[in-house]
This record gives C-alpha cells, structure tokens and sequence, in this order.
C-alpha cells in the first residue's frame, strides 16, 4: 500500500469508469483507459467494480480508488451503498475506497454512522474517502473520520442540486478546506485544465477528473453540439 499516499498529493487522479449501458463497457477497455491515463501524468485511478479494478492493477502500478455503483429499492445511495460491495472491493485491494458519505440514509435505513462504524471494525486499517454533496456532509465525514474527504455528490443530491461546485471561486471547496482536517479531494465537474489548477491552489489535496477525459461520447457531444 502506498504510504500515505504521498504519490498522489498536489496531482491528478482520473476516474476510468463505463457503466454498463455505456460503448466502453469492458474491464479490458478500462485497463487500457488506466494505462492511457498515466502515460498522460495521472497519479492516481478512480474506478467502479471489482473486475475493473483487478484489470487496471494488471496495468499500472497507480493507487485505486475504488467504489461500487449499485441501485437498491429502498435508498438513493449507489456509491458502494453496502457491506457486500465493500467487500467486493476488498478482493481487488484498492489503496482507497470511496463511499457516498450523503445525509442520505442507506438500504435498510442504515446510517452513514453505522456503516461508518461497521466498515472500520471489519476492516479498520482500510483507507476511506467520504463521497460528499454539502459542506455539512463534509464536516460530519471528517469527524467520523474518514481518511480523505471528497466533493465527487455536490450537485447530484436533492439537498445539493442547487449548488455548482465552480461557483464564486469554489467556494464550496473553500469552506470545506477551512474546517475539515483530513485531506480533501476535489472532485465533480472539474472539467478543464484552469480549474484543475485553481483547485489545487487552493488546497486541495488532489483533483479527480472522469467524463473530460474518459467518457468520448460526451466529449464528442460537446463539439457535435456547437454546430447544430
């Protein structure tokens, strides 16, 4: 396990991921995406499943973070909402595994305090990093305490969606920074190279980028848009 993770501070960690509806879908495509990725200077993958992440440590030697999407009945909670999918991930050793770390409550109404809890019991030396959407979530992530604190759910909630993570400067990134006392990982919308600097300026401890670099079909769109 990296110590401390040191490798990825101050750099750039991109997410290869491609759900299953998604032309990328494929473990092998999202090693090959990994390995792109850090011929291009990322530090550090953020990647979804068990088989994606056995795939991409076959191809680089970069810290995971690593995370489980899964939709249950009864919560809004999809970021590795459950104990089986942390323990999915714990066969494929990611150095990090990110978690919604959101008000809201997971299946079976579980807490995030209880979750929190039973995941530091089974696995206590485990790193884990907080997927959160307000500055309120943030704070109660880093008392709990959580190794890394993200930003990756602001916007994407409904106690969030009023919000812009780029807006007035990052002010949310801001905020968060000045009252947390783990690292912050900023994540979510930062789409460009100018705000992946500005964030680390301001104190982030990394900077997670995904759809800009690895989902084509929506780069695509963007050019395809402008001429229609």
């Amino acid at each position: 396990m990296y110590q401390n993770l040191e490798s990825i501070k101050g750099k750039l960690i991109v997410s290869c991921q491609a759900l299953p509806h998604e032309p990328l879908h494929s473990s092998f495509i999202m090693g090959r995406m990994a390995a792109a990725a850090m011929e291009g200077g990322a530090a550090g993958i953020r990647a979804n499943t068990k088989e994606d992440i056995l795939e991409i440590k076959k191809q680089v030697p970069l810290p995971v973070i690593g995370i489980v999407k899964r939709d249950y009945a009864d919560s809004k909670v999809y970021i590795t909402p459950t104990m089986k999918e942390i323990d999915e991930l714990m066969e494929a050793k990611p150095e990090i595994i990110a978690l919604d770390a959101t008000e809201n409550l997971r299946p079976e109404r579980k807490t995030l305090k209880e979750f929190f809890s039973a995941i530091r019991k089974k696995y206590p030396r485990q790193l884990l990093m907080a997927d959160c959407s307000t500055v309120e979530e943030a704070l109660f992530a880093d008392a709990l305490g959580f190794d890394y604190i993200g930003t990756t759910l602001v916007g994407y909630t409904e106690q969030s969606k009023h919000l812009k993570i780029e807006e007035n400067d990052f002010e949310i990134i801001r905020s968060i920074l000045e009252k947390v006392s783990h690292p912050v990982i900023a994540e979510g919308n930062i789409n460009t190279p100018k705000k992946v600097k500005r964030v680390i300026e301001l104190g982030a401890y990394s900077v997670v980028v995904g759809s800009a670099i690895t989902r084509p079909q929506l780069i695509t769109r963007a050019f395809a848009d402008v001429l229609k």
